[in-house]
């Protein structure tokens, strides 16, 4: 049930319709044509509404539920409450993010514009070069030989300096700054990030530190994600890069030559220090930190707050700090708790 002020819905829709669109299973071919206006959340579902049953956590909620449909797996079928109209999915949160995206298809970030849209007040380099439907909000800025690409869309206030590449139907959001860094197609942007500064680099002679120049380019694999306020140093002299396919939550620090890989997930707060490598597939849990020069292989998955100090092998899963197998720090956690509570008891 979202805010009509800020989200625009197109429906309603049929069940049927809808199960087409995210590829599920009607339970009774009998609600083909029952009519669905709007996504909500089961505890706040009416007749009206489709929900959904992922995580087996909300079994409660979606006994309880008053919507009229939802999307399931099988294995729930028996959960169910009495008339309530079910679509069967093998992947069920998926299956209900295509049902939101056709409710609300402007949300699309990524869909371009059908005609360019340049604010009078946007800057605009005359050696740049824009490709067709691009749009430019207010106070934007586009220097010397920046090459935008086909359906991109720049908001207000975002800066893109001298040299950059963007791909095509790219979202700059509002307050952006990219410099030095080479992007690829559908890439998005959110507001405030922080594209191609100086690594933090320095050389120590006779008691001062002096500044070494950061020669090197952050380069950007399409439909990465990168969230707001995320700084990303580019290269000393190595590229900083960021596999195709990679999400990165709000507030991430990304030092100089780092290397991501592909379809990784880096959730909010996390410090990658300069020069270290993550394998494709891995997930960072919050607030984790990393070490400088390491090796982290593919699949891994380091959990929230973990201190990252050493090399951790392909599919490796680590905790704590320093961090060890998620296995080790949980036994260590519980030793602690162990003797806590005897010393505890003693006093």
């Amino acid at each position: 049930m979202a805010d009509p002020r800020f989200f625009r819905n197109t429906g309603p829709y049929t069940l049927g319709e809808l199960a087409v669109t995210c590829g599920a299973k009607l339970h009774q071919a009998r609600d083909n044509e029952k009519l669905i206006r709007d996504i909500a959340p089961l505890t706040e579902a009416g007749a009206e509404h489709i929900s959904f049953l992922d995580n087996p956590k909300y079994a409660g909620r979606f006994a309880e539920t008053k919507a009229g449909a939802c999307i399931i797996h099988r294995k729930h079928l028996d959960k169910a409450p009495e008339g309530l109209s079910l679509l069967f999915a093998e992947n069920p949160y998926y299956a209900y993010a295509l049902v939101a995206w056709k409710f609300y298809p402007s949300l699309a970030s990524s869909t371009p514009s059908h005609s360019t849209q340049i604010a009078l007040n946007a800057s605009i380099h005359e050696t740049a070069m824009l490709g067709a439907n691009v749009t430019v909000g207010e106070h934007a800025v586009i220097g010397a030989r920046v090459e935008v690409g086909e359906g991109c869309r720049i908001r207000a206030g975002a800066v893109i300096n001298e040299g950059v590449v963007l791909g095509k139907r790219c979202v700059v959001n509002a307050n952006v700054n990219i410099s030095n860094a080479i992007i690829g197609n559908d890439v998005i942007l959110y507001q405030g990030a922080n594209i191609g500064q100086d690594g933090y680099g320095y050389a120590q002679h006779q008691g001062r530190h002096f500044k070494v120049p950061q020669l090197g380019r952050v380069i950007i694999g399409d439909h990465v994600e990168i969230g707001a306020g995320v700084c990303v140093d580019r290269g000393s002299g190595p590229d900083t890069e960021i596999g195709e396919g990679t999400k990165i939550d709000n507030l991430v620090q990304i030092a100089h030559n780092v290397r991501i890989g592909k379809h990784c997930l880096i959730i909010a707060q996390v410090g990658i220090a300069g020069s270290t490598q993550i394998g494709d597939y891995t997930v960072i849990g919050g607030q984790a930190g990393f070490a400088g020069h390491l090796e982290i292989g593919a699949m891994v998955q380091v959990a929230a707050q973990a201190g990252v100090t050493k090399n951790v092998a392909k599919g490796e899963k680590v905790g704590g700090f320093p961090a060890v197998p998620l296995r080790d720090w949980h036994r260590q956690m519980a030793a602690l708790n162990r003797l806590s509570k005897k010393r505890s008891d003693q006093s």
